[in-house]
Order: C-alpha cells, then sequence, then structure tokens
C-alpha cells in the first residue's frame, strides 16, 4: 500500500479511510442494469492509486462476466501522488480496460462530478460511449492547483461547448439521465429504420428551379420538427470530441413506439467539420450496440470558408463517408429539403435513400454550376442537372418519394 516509501502515507489512508467509510477512493456496486462505479472525493480527493486500479478492473471485469453496461460516477483530482508513476500507469489500465468494454459491445456511461481533472478525465470520463456532466462541475484535463488561469473552458458548460460532453444536467436530474441513456443504448435490433412520413409539399415541382425555391422556401419543415413527428423520446449527442460542436448537425438516439434508432439530422445549414465528425461518431456509436440510424439531409454543401478548410473539412468528409461505408447497421436516410453536392452525399445511405416532395439533390447548387461552367442560364440549368424528386428516381439514385 506505500510503494514508493512515502513517509506518513499510510497515516493518511487510514484518516481517509476513517473519513469516507471506505478501504478506496472508488467503490462499485452490480445492480440489475448496470455495475455502477463510484468515486468519494473525501478519499484523498478520489485520486487514483493502484488499488483503485484494482477495485476499477473488478468491476469492468464483472460487468462482462453479466453483459451488463458500465456507469462511471467520478469526481477526481487525478493521479495520487504517493504512488508516483505506479499510479500515473492506471490510465493505461483504465483505457484498456474501456477498449474491452468496447470491443464486446457494452455500454459505458460516464457522469462526470466536481471536480474531474486529471488523468480520469483524460480515460475513463472521456473515454465513456456517452459522457454527461453535472451543471456547474469543475471538468478539465488540468486541474485548480496547476493550470495557467482560472477560466470557463475548465467547467462541465464549457466541456459542452468544446463539443466533448454530450449532456450537462442538474444534480437531481443524473439519476433519471442515466437510467434513460441505458435504455435507448441497450434496445438495439439491427432492422432498419421506417422512412419518416412527408411533412412539407405533397405535390411534385414542375421543373428543376422549382424544385430549388421550394427546397429552399423558409417554411418548409425542417429536421426538428421530422424529429418531433418521428420520435416519442429522443436524447441529443453532442460534439465531435476533438473541439468542435455545429448546432446544425443533430445527432442523438430516439425511441420510436418500442424501438431504439440514432439519428443525425441536418437542419439547412452549411455543415462544418464538426458537424461531420459527430455525425461519424454518432453511426460508429450505433454500430456498436445494433441501433439502426437515420439520417435527415438537409444542407446547400460543406462548409468552405477559410475556418471549415483550416479546420479539416475534406478529412471530416472523408470520415463520415468512411463511418458509413463501414457501418454494421442499416442506415435510412430521407432528403428534407436541400441536398447540396458531397456535403450532403456523405450523410446518404448508398443503398437506401428516400426524398421529400419538396426537396432537391444535386451534385452541386445551380448558381455555383453555373459559376464553374460560365453559364447565365441558371434556372435552366438546374433543369439540366436532373435534381427534381422525380428525375432522382428514374436515374436510380434514391429509391422513392415519401408521402405526407
Amino acid at each position: 500500500m506505500n510503494p514508493l516509501g512515502w513517509p506518513g502515507y499510510e497515516a493518511q489512508l487510514g484518516r481517509a479511510r476513517e473519513r469516507s467509510g471506505g478501504v478506496e477512493s472508488v467503490s462499485w456496486r452490480r445492480h440489475r442494469d448496470a455495475v455502477v462505479i463510484t468515486f468519494d472525493f473525501r478519499f484523498l480527493g478520489g485520486s487514483v492509486g493502484t488499488a483503485t486500479g484494482e477495485v476499477i478492473e473488478e468491476a469492468f471485469t464483472e460487468a462482462r462476466t453479466a453483459r451488463l453496461p458500465v456507469v462511471s460516477r467520478i469526481a477526481t483530482g487525478g493521479s495520487r501522488m504517493q504512488e508516483g508513476m505506479l499510479s500515473l500507469r492506471q490510465l493505461q489500465r483504465v483505457a484498456r480496460l474501456c477498449a474491452a468494454h468496447r470491443e464486446v459491445g457494452l455500454p459505458h456511461v460516464s457522469v462526470l462530478g466536481d471536480p474531474t481533472t486529471g488523468g480520469l478525465w483524460a480515460s475513463l470520463g472521456a473515454g465513456a460511449d456517452v459522457v454527461i456532466a453535472v451543471a456547474g462541475a469543475q471538468v478539465g484535463f488540468a486541474g485548480s492547483r496547476v493550470r495557467p488561469v482560472d477560466d470557463p473552458a475548465y467547467t462541465a458548460e464549457g466541456q459542452f461547448a468544446a463539443g466533448t460532453v454530450d449532456l450537462v444536467v442538474r444534480p437531481d436530474e443524473v439519476d433519471a439521465t442515466v437510467a434513460r441513456v441505458l435504455s435507448l443504448l441497450t434496445r438495439g435490433d439491427a432492422v432498419p429504420a421506417e422512412v419518416p412520413r412527408a411533412l412539407g409539399a405533397s405535390e411534385l415541382p414542375r421543373d428543376g428551379w422549382s424544385a430549388v425555391s421550394r427546397a429552399r422556401a423558409p417554411e418548409r419543415p425542417r429536421a426538428a420538427a421530422y424529429l418531433d413527428d418521428y420520435f416519442d423520446v429522443r436524447m441529443p449527442i453532442s460534439g465531435d470530441r476533438a473541439g468542435g460542436v455545429d448546432a446544425g448537425m443533430l445527432c442523438g438516439i430516439g425511441r420510436r413506439g418500442e424501438r431504439a434508432i440514432a439519428f443525425a439530422a441536418q437542419t439547412g445549414t452549411a455543415t462544418t467539420p464538426a458537424g461531420f465528425r459527430t455525425a461519424a461518431r454518432l453511426i460508429r456509436l450505433a454500430s456498436r450496440f445494433a441501433l439502426p440510424v437515420l439520417t435527415l439531409v438537409d444542407t446547400p454543401g460543406a462548409a468552405n470558408d477559410v475556418a471549415a478548410e483550416k479546420a479539416g473539412v475534406g478529412a471530416a468528409i472523408a470520415e463520415l463517408f468512411g463511418a458509413v461505408a463501414e457501418a454494421r447497421v442499416p442506415i435510412t436516410t430521407l432528403v428534407i429539403g436541400e441536398g447540396g453536392s458531397g456535403g450532403a452525399l456523405a450523410l446518404s445511405s448508398p443503398e437506401h435513400t428516400w426524398i421529400t416532395p419538396d426537396a432537391y439533390f444535386s451534385v452541386i447548387a445551380p448558381e455555383l454550376a453555373a459559376a464553374i461552367l460560365k453559364r447565365d442560364d441558371v434556372p435552366q440549368l438546374a433543369d439540366d442537372l436532373r435534381l427534381r424528386p422525380q428525375d432522382l428516381v428514374e436515374l436510380g439514385v434514391v429509391r422513392g418519394i415519401s408521402e405526407r
């Protein structure tokens, strides 16, 4: 218990046990629906030593044996200084346990309490499938005694804004939120999602420019309306885990009747690299838990400004194409508005894509095609592109037109 021979460490452990009533900073318990790992900040600041690593390994082993999810309720200052590098190496141990749990298709949900800092945030916390943070909690790799400044970035809300946390909830909402997440993650059946019904116009456009104009109309139903109509309950998945969030890409898991279905939906804006990466993350998550995926396409195209290029928009689109191609679950796509170029195609199923009457799908927007081809007859060019729903069915690009 004192591998470095640290002066006074045994006495510190004794006082921590007396204060907390536990033998270590972490304990675990098997419940009916999950194995729950709980940190106690009263025990040397919830720090992690070699014995703590043993306890965490016991919990994950029990969960794999019983085929149960793991819920990690974290409150820690990080590694235990009194055990030096032997303490730090527990992060590798935790990462291996998380990876093994993912490999057998079992969910891991982390709850970030106040504080969650240091290596346990960078392993057990951020390494979970779904990350829930308690509102106002201090969350960050650097703890308060070692970071250069005090900044909102080191909070639950700051981490949510940076795309590393899925949900921020009040303390009294934690249990219900965890239960809802586990219920959705464990309902996968790998059966294709039904095609949503069309909510807008029912008649088909007479020409290409009419199709474009209707898709761009402000009154056309957007993704939020489709998701509200389709799902009974839904839970968001937020952020690309690389510092970015795109409010124009709605991702999550919803319940439709007794089924759980993952979704990624564009909201009509140009999709940023963070949006593509979040959608790719959602599809990979769905593949692990046999959740069918519904995608809603509605974008004029990928963001093409300087910021998008610097953030790797090409690589992000490639990542999403790859996630769709590698998906081990069925993906159903409905084009509900603008289907602009590769930014729309990346979110589309190669085999199971439908379209609504007030949408279009095109290699590029007609105006941009005109600029490339040096033509000024944009409406005629829209016809030439054959982007109407009925054209796309005839070409075999989409399987059919959704009806109201």
